[in-house]
């Protein structure tokens, strides 16, 4: 809602529009999913849509109170509680021989442990998503800790391969979700013209995680026995969830809009309270009718996957999915065999194996810090060419945005140079070659898998305005399973057909799909014009059926 006078940012980032800016965007009609703002009804004299030059619609609100620097602690710290779940992981992988050895059973079943993780860390996001986006983030997070950490007591007290199996499973449950929930902060609190940037910064723990967590379990498997990996994680987890849990403030747009609405109690924390009685004291009152409207909708949800399920059958979604599935497939399937390939052909121990997991690591980290802002830059060039003003913090049209291509362009010619060093790094694994070999194509692969997935993951925010977490739960649920598939098939596939031929085949199917982006670059926008039709149809029904009750 715009104010009647020209006030400066204040402390905590709210700001209040001039009258000048009122009388600009009397036309506009603020939407209330996410970036996308609709304009009001046009005259039937008028072009249609698609034949309009392209519009800018901004809302007279902030899309958040929050400042810069508040958003920026905000998704730093959500992005090391995302941390847990590719930790989790890679903290495993070092040990895999080890483990089989003292549980008695063979590197494969062994293996079925990472496999099995990784179907649970796809599914398990799509149980908690639809909570996070309409109950708040925080019982989300305080859920995930207490599953978490209840699996790491009892996954480090164990010396069965089936509770190993089991505890392995439900640890997953804990921690997958954290992933989705950093993603779903950034849809609530920043906008499409600076998401890029701001999702680098939520994925960087996750990134780092490949890099760490296996030095970190390598030399603790070594020194500690790998039983301590889960106590290890238990120790910090509780580190970083106990002052997230207490200070972290509550974004879910569905309950605290743009974040001068107060919390719900069990979304509420010091911060918030803290907040909240700061606005008072300087006049700045709670719109108690917008209030009172959030509080209607609000009621607790229990898990429910089929919101996720929803936005997989869409076909612009299910093309992004599978490509951000094929990716991460290989990504999984080059850490899957690496103790094995670097055991038999260098002699590797568990801390030599586990450093080289730094490459990949690294050139993770590398890609989620350029493609942020390519990404971001894309986007202000499209903005350039169409004439169309890039406003920050404020809601965003992107009905008539060709956001797939501000989007995949920069992708396109990544996904290429990671084939092509994945089916390069297999071949070199067929011979003892200079270390350096390896090192440089495992960062190269890394940087490329990860550049592609930062993108991707972009637009699949940028397309479900007001649902994120949903869209990244339904990111999690591709990857993760085409992820497990390919860590169950890459250790048989390698001993069937050897090594190079093994990841010959997975990057000629990741570079084989490639081409499929094009059709989304070219359709998209159609098709997210088609989906929201139909969406503001089926809210329609609902509405008149809930009226006539």
């Amino acid at each position: 809602m715009a104010a009647s006078v020209n006030e400066k940012q204040t402390k905590d980032g709210v700001s209040v529009e001039s009258e000048n800016e009122k009388s600009k965007d009397e036309s506009t009609q603020i939407g209330s999913d996410g970036d996308t703002a609709r304009p009001q009804v046009q005259d039937a004299s008028e072009e249609p849509p698609s034949e309009r030059p392209i519009e800018r619609v901004i809302s007279t609100e902030e899309y958040s109170v929050l400042s810069v620097t508040q958003k920026k602690v905000v998704i730093l710290t959500v992005s090391l509680a995302s941390l847990f779940s590719p930790m989790a992981t890679s903290i495993y992988y070092p040990s895999l021989t080890t483990i089989a050895k003292d549980l008695h059973v063979t590197d494969s079943q062994v293996s079925i442990t990472v496999t099995l993780f990784l179907v649970i860390q796809g599914i398990a996001p799509a149980c908690f998503a639809e909570i996070a986006d309409k109950s708040g983030r925080r019982p989300v997070y305080i859920m995930c800790y207490i599953i978490f950490n209840a699996a790491n007591i009892g996954l480090a007290l164990q010396n069965s391969y089936t509770a190993l199996l089991i505890l392995r499973m439900l640890q997953a449950a804990g921690s997958s979700a954290t992933v989705a929930l950093a993603n779903g902060v950034v849809g609530d609190i920043v906008t499409s013209a600076e998401r890029g940037q701001y999702i680098a910064y939520a994925s960087l723990a996750g990134m780092l995680g490949p890099t760490v967590a296996p030095i970190l379990g390598g030399v603790i498997a070594q020194y500690a026995g790998w039983h301590f990996l889960f106590w290890f994680q238990l120790i910090f987890s509780t580190a970083v969830f106990v002052p997230l849990i207490l200070f972290l403030p509550e974004t879910c747009r569905a309950i605290v809009d743009n974040g001068t609405i107060p919390p719900p109690f069990f979304s509420r924390n010091i911060t918030d309270y803290i907040r909240h009685k700061n606005r008072q004291k300087r006049g700045l009152t709670v719109n108690t009718a917008k209030q009172e409207e959030i509080r209607k909708n609000y009621h607790w949800r229990s898990p429910n996957p089929l919101a996720t399920l929803v936005a997989v059958t869409d076909l612009e979604t299910a093309i992004i999915l599978f490509s951000t599935g094929l990716g991460l497939g290989c990504f999984y399937a080059i850490s899957t065999g690496a103790a094995s390939a670097f055991s038999s052909l260098y002699g590797f121990d568990q801390v030599q194996i586990a450093l080289m997991f730094i490459p990949i690591g690294i050139g993770s980290v590398c890609a989620a810090l350029s493609s942020g802002r390519l990404i971001d830059r894309n986007y202000r060039r499209y903005c350039k060419m169409l004439g169309i003003p890039v406003v920050k913090n404020r809601r965003q049209d992107l009905a008539n945005f060709p956001i797939e291509k501000a989007r995949l362009e920069v992708a396109f010619p990544v996904f290429f140079l990671a084939g092509s060093f994945l089916i390069i790094y297999g071949w070199i694994l067929t011979k003892k070659f200079s270390l350096a070999a390896p090192v440089i194509t495992l960062f190269i692969t890394g940087f490329g898998l990860t550049f592609t997935f930062q993108v991707l993951n972009v637009l699949m925010v940028d397309i479900y305005p007001g649902k994120p977490s949903i869209a990244t739960a339904a990111n999690n649920l591709f990857r993760c399973e085409i992820g497990a598939v390919f860590t169950a098939i890459i250790i048989p596939l390698i001993n069937k057909i050897g090594i190079r031929w093994a990841y010959t085949i997975l990057a000629l199917l990741y570079m084989g799909f490639a081409p499929m982006l094009l059709v989304i670059m070219r359709k998209g926008q159609v098709w997210r014009k088609e989906r929201k039709a139909k969406e503001d149809k089926v809210k329609l029904k609902k509405e008149e059926k809930a009226r006539s009750r």
